[in-house]
């Protein structure tokens, strides 16, 4: 059983994760949990999520398939663990995905240097001593460069279909799964067929 960990700091973008979460919570091979700071987080939109790990519980994880750093409005943090546990994730070539104020938190604390990557808005980052990698940055809405996904707040369709194929899905089954969503399900219909 593969097994993704999603990040979700208290004000979290609720509407960020909730495709991909969708899609692997629905696949009879993945296991999705939530992990924190604390053991309720509270989302921009109002929901109260309580994880299932703290962040100092994942460095016990044997491995992660898929990290996800959900964006939000607390990616200021400063804390060894889930420093740690992203240095872990991409040094050892292993899926990451971060959205919106996340890939911000990825650009200050100088993960970005090696990876093309996009994100809300690079001017943002002119202060971070850490960030080194300006001709890396892409202006699209997602983008995937080896083992990491960095997308901007609104990109939550594009951020899903990259994780996805991130995880081995496939770029043509990727865009699939996306596709319903993006088209709606007439225009999916009349594309790939009735999925139901």
């Amino acid at each position: 059983m593969k097994n993704a960990i999603i990040v979700l700091l208290d004000h979290y973008a609720d509407w960020e994760p909730g495709y991909l979460t969708g899609i692997l919570n629905q696949k009879k091979d993945w296991t999705v949990k939530y992990a924190s700071n604390q053991a309720i987080s509270h989302s921009i939109g109002g929901l109260m999520t309580k994880v299932d790990y703290q962040l100092s519980e994942l460095s016990s994880l044997n491995q992660i398939d898929l990290l996800v750093l959900v964006g939000g409005k607390s990616w200021t943090l400063e804390n060894r663990a889930l420093y740690q546990i992203v240095r872990k994730q991409l040094t050892g070539g292993l899926p990451l995905a971060a959205i919106c104020g996340s890939v911000d938190y990825l650009a200050r604390s100088g993960f970005l240097n090696d990876y093309r990557h996009t994100g809300n808005a690079q001017y943002l980052w002119k202060t971070y001593q850490n960030y080194h990698n300006q001709n890396g940055f892409v202006k699209t809405q997602a983008f995937r460069d080896k083992n990491l996904v960095t997308a901007n707040g609104t990109a939550a369709l594009d951020f899903t279909e990259l994780a996805l194929d991130l995880i081995g899905e496939g770029e043509k089954a990727a865009k699939q799964e996306v596709d319903l969503y993006r088209l709606g399900f007439y225009d999916y219909c009349r594309k790939y067929g009735n999925p139901f």
